[in-house]
């Protein structure tokens, strides 16, 4: 194997792509959430429809999708192994262990947390993006537009559905509040001025993002907005 394959095969190699992958995942879902928080002008779904033709025809957001997928299943790939090369090094656990002593919960249930927010992608791709980008939505708006906000209405009638997204959206929170401060400590972006701005910044993100990505199919399925 190449030198450079051996970087990135290496310990350092893996959680620097976490790290750079998860960055790019974080800025994705700043412009995911933006688009999605349109149903808040409760025009009907026609702000919405708008903003997600642009998403579906704009050939740069369609080629952005391609480095999504690779980045998201880059990440997922490289966490996996990390936490199977963290299980080897250390088969026996610790006798006694007080782990709050030295990390949050969540940043040690990573996996866990993980494994539920995959769980949740997977419904939430063949919910809406397969349905949009391939399947096709049979239904307009009153401006022409294909009328996603319509399928998203009817999808959050089910209580199930419902559960299972804020169930994702919890796990994406607590992701969030480990991975976004991780991120820039393992690209070696953080220093001792800096390490509180970037830590707080972290907690607002992911409780503003959540909150917003929660508040959609809650209001829909409590008919808050039409």
């Amino acid at each position: 194997m190449s030198g450079f394959g051996n970087a990135f095969s290496s310990s350092i190699g893996k959680k620097f792509i976490m790290g750079i992958t998860g960055l790019f995942l974080i800025l994705f879902l700043i412009v995911h959430c933006g688009i999605n928080a349109l149903i808040f002008f409760n025009d009907g779904g026609l702000t919405f429809n708008v903003g997600a033709h642009f998403m579906a025809s704009n050939w740069l957001i369609r080629a952005g999708e391609i480095v999504l997928f690779i980045g998201l299943l880059a990440h997922i790939f490289q966490a996996l192994r990390l936490t199977l090369q963290n299980r080897k090094a250390r088969p026996i656990s610790y006798t006694v262990t007080d782990g709050n002593a030295n990390s949050k919960w969540y940043s040690r249930s990573m996996g866990l947390l993980g494994t539920l927010l995959l769980i949740f992608l997977v419904v939430h791709l063949k919910d809406f993006w397969v349905v949009s980008r391939f399947t096709g939505i049979p239904s307009t708006d009153a401006q022409g537009h294909e009328d996603l906000y319509a399928v998203m209405r009817e999808k959050f009638q089910d209580p199930v559905r419902v559960g299972i997204y804020l169930l994702g959206i919890i796990s994406l929170c607590y992701h969030l509040l480990h991975g976004f401060a991780s991120a820039f400590q393992t690209l070696g972006w953080n220093h001792s001025k800096y390490n509180g701005i970037i830590k707080g910044a972290g907690i607002w993100y992911s409780i503003i993002i959540s909150i917003l990505f929660a508040a959609m199919p809650i209001a829909f399925h409590f008919g808050l907005i039409q």
